[in-house]
This record gives structure tokens, sequence and C-alpha cells, in this order.
């Protein structure tokens, strides 16, 4: 059964729930304004001019961590002052225009204790000759001169390419690393003739040769030296650095207990939020959102005959391209979301005239999720209690999902808050509950707060602050 879907065509992305409106205010660093909400919310720049911040962590000196993709550095910033200290700029970056650079950033849970661990863990892409790669290092840190250094590799080799690196690494409660890996954004608009590769596991001559081609598409699990950790589940007969398969490009990760909650774009609808389930089908390319037949069908571009000479649309599909059914594919260890953004009826026009042939895809039914938080059930906020928090590149907003008492399911509407026309990259919520930090893209295009697109943004490479005012 389908659950928590919406119908587009009947709700569009323009629509505000439950009396939840949007902070329309261009901001400048230290300036404040109220959010007319159903909460009380002030909203303030933190800090400006950040190239290209990827993602954000809260430090246990009470400090953000950030990642900015293109500047290939790690930054310390002063969540009270908005002081920043760069703690280092890593040589080796391969830095393109959207996916490649510095990406992801995980502290160890020890980090700082006593007794504790030094080392912060970061991803980034890299070349190796004429190949790109993505990577995983470790770096030391010295409290004394707030500095990291001492790179040492962990893992690399991982694919990488100029789309959906996907890039989102995290410590689990297990001590373990998770890393997402986008499926490089094969099957569509550059890259269009490139198969798919979401599906396919790496065989055992390729682990020993240590090539990890086919790890594009998938959730990676790995010890913190890189090796393969014993309870890895066997996907297909082996068993590697794969934690989950079948994605496309998965941003969002974050553990709520033991349960991992992941955000994953969609092509041109449904946008998912999944519990990530070891050894679980995620069904990229086969199936976006739920196999049910709904506005997308698998166009195999790459295996169309003469595919360079054949043009890519994803409106209207060419003579020769294979096709293929959401209903067509079967896998038993398939994994339906919780919920899509948005799921819309089969026959759905995504043509828009308000957006141009070059930029059709901000009017199409999905958010483009780029980060998920997780609002605890103690927090201030009562009506945010025990919620996911999912930051959206293409609307400029949050989207607030309310979980079940056990925390493996999601209940109730979506809301929608904090619509500013900006590219929300990272949401990040405060140790007291009260402020929501989100990190914002410096370029792209994006929904402004008429629902019109556009790549005029407001807040480029900042920090914006979302502070809960009620008692």
């Amino acid at each position: 059964m389908k659950k928590n879907t919406f119908l587009f065509n009947i709700i569009t992305l323009s629509f505000i729930i439950c009396g939840f409106t949007h902070a329309s205010t261009h901001l400048s660093k230290g300036e404040s304004a109220t959010v007319q909400a159903a909460e009380p919310f002030k909203t303030s720049v933190l800090i400006s001019g950040l190239d290209a911040p990827w993602d954000m962590v809260w430090g246990p000196d009470n400090w953000l961590w950030v990642t900015e993709r293109k500047a290939s550095s790690i930054d310390r910033i002063n969540p009270q002052t908005g002081e920043k200290q760069v703690a280092i700029t890593l040589p080796n970056v391969y830095t393109g225009p959207q996916h490649e650079g510095i990406l992801g950033l995980a502290l160890p849970p020890n980090f700082m204790k006593s007794g504790g661990d030094k080392y912060v863990y970061t991803a980034y892409t890299y070349m190796d000759g004429e190949n790109e790669h993505a990577k995983i290092v470790r770096l030391e840190y010295d409290e004394k001169t707030h500095k990291l250094g001492n790179e040492t590799v962990v893992l690399a080799g991982f694919p990488a390419g100029n789309d959906h690196n996907g890039g989102r690494l995290r410590f689990g409660p297990d001590n373990k690393l998770y890393y997402t890996i986008g499926e490089q954004g094969h099957n569509q608009g550059a890259n269009f003739c490139k198969p798919i590769e979401a599906q396919r596991v790496p065989t055992v001559d390729e682990l020993e040769k240590k090539d990890y081609s086919a790890y594009a598409g998938k959730v990676l699990r790995l010890n913190i030296d890189g090796s393969v950790p014993d309870d890895n589940p066997v996907i297909k007969g082996v068993k590697s650095h794969l934690f989950t398969y079948g994605h496309r490009n998965p941003q969002g990760l974050v553990f709520v207990g033991d349960t991992l909650y992941a955000s994953e774009q969609g092509p041109s609808s449904d946008d998912e939020l999944n519990i990530l389930e070891a050894g679980g089908n995620y069904g990229w390319p086969h199936v976006a959102g739920f196999r049910d037949d709904q506005a997308y069908v698998y166009a195999n571009y790459s295996e169309a005959k003469d595919c360079p000479s054949v043009k890519w649309d994803p409106n209207h599909i060419p003579d020769g391209v294979p096709v293929q059914k959401e209903t067509e594919w079967n896998s038993p260890d398939f994994k339906a979301p919780l919920k899509t953004f948005f799921t819309v009826k089969d026959g759905y026009t995504f043509n828009d005239a308000s957006c141009s042939p070059e930029s059709s895809y901000i009017c199409w039914p999905t958010i483009a999720p780029s980060s998920v938080a997780y609002y605890p059930e103690n927090g201030v906020i009562k009506g945010w209690r025990n919620s996911i928090l999912i930051s959206s590149m293409k609307n400029g907003a949050l989207y607030r999902v309310l979980l079940n008492e056990n925390k493996k399911d999601v209940q109730g509407d979506v809301a929608k808050y904090f619509h500013t026309t900006n590219r929300y990259r990272m949401v990040l919520v405060s140790p007291d509950t009260r402020k929501i930090f989100v990190a914002t893209d410096n370029f792209g295009n994006v929904m402004d707060e008429s629902n019109h697109p556009t790549h005029d943004l407001k807040n480029p490479g900042a920090i914006l602050v979302f502070e809960y005012t009620g008692k």
C-alpha cells in the first residue's frame, strides 16, 4: 500500500500546511527578522561568503564544523559570533562545479573526550591520472592550535564524477563509518549514454584488486581502518563494504537510535525518505519511489542503438530507447520508501511554462533533498518533537515529518518551513534544540518565495539560523 504521498496535480510546490509560512527577508550577517509560522522563530545570518558549504556537524567543543566543498577546507565556526577558523585546506582535492570537492565530515562518538579520539574523518574527490575518484581520509586534530593535519587514507578508489557523488559521511552507534555514493548522474543529461550501475555488486576478483567501481549508487559501511566489517550483509553472494544498494543520489543520513534514515533524490518525481536496512535494495533505476507505475518508467538510454545520436528528453522518450515499467521489475530485497516528495499520477505533465527548457527540472514535483536531521522527542518545540527534518535545494525550505512512537515509521502530514530564495544544502539542530542551522549553496537554480524559478540566490554560501523564541 502506498502511504504518505501527495498528488502533485492537486497540491503544488507552493502549498502551506496548517498555517506554516515562510521567511521572506533578504538578510545580511547579524540582521534578524521574525518568521511568521505556527511557532515563533527569529531568523538571522550567522556567516556569509562560504565557498559552497557541504557538510556541517556540531562538535564537542560547541563549534560548528563545516566543509567548504569548493575551498577544499574544513572550518570551525563559532555558532554564537560567526567567527571562522580554517582547520585545514587539503591540497589534493579535485573541485568541480557542483558535486566535487570536500564533501562529508564525521566526528567519532568519543572525539575530544577524556581518553578518546583525536581524529576527524572526511571524504573528497580527487584525480588519479585522468580518472576521477573519491576517498575517505583521517585527519589528526590538535586542540591547542585548532588545526587538522597528518592526513591518512582510510579507503580510496570510490567511483566519482561530475554529478551525483552522494558524499555524506557519518558514524553509526556501532562505531562504523557510513558513506553514501550516488550513481554519478548516469542515464541523464550529459551522462545519458553511461549505464546506471546501482544494481551491480562487486565480484570477489574486483575486491581483491581493490576495484571499487561497482560501489556507485550504494551506501557503504566500513571499519575505521577501511576494512570490511565482519557483520556486513552478503549481497548476491558477495560480502563487501556495501550496506545497501539501488540508490540514485542519497545525500542525507541520520541515525535515530539504531535506525538509519536517509534521503534520496529522485528523477523528475519521487524523492524519497528511507530507512536503510542491511542488504536492502532500494530499486534504482527500476523503481522511483513506490513500485506503482506512476509517472516513471526506466528509459535505458545506454542500451539504445547508437546512443550518442539519440536526444535525451525526460518528457518524451525517443524511439529506440528500451523502456521498462516499475512493476515489470521484481526483487525480493526491494525496500519501498516511507514517504515520497512527491508521487504524481501517470500522465502528469512535467512541462511548465514558467520554467525555461534549460531549467525545467526546477518545476518538476521534486524537492531535491540534500540532508536530514532528527529533532529529538525531548526538544523544546513541542510540535517538532520526534521529527525528521529534510532540507530542500529546489524550494529553499525545510520539510518536517513526524515519526511514530517507536521511530520506525512516519505519520501525519508534511510541514514546510522557512522558505527563502536559497538552496538549502545542510540542516543541523543545536544541542539545546532551540536553533536550526541551515547551510546554503552559493549558486544554482531555486524556486523563489513567489514560486518562480530563479538563479538569483539571496544568501549564497551562508549559514542561516532559525531560532525558536517561544517558551
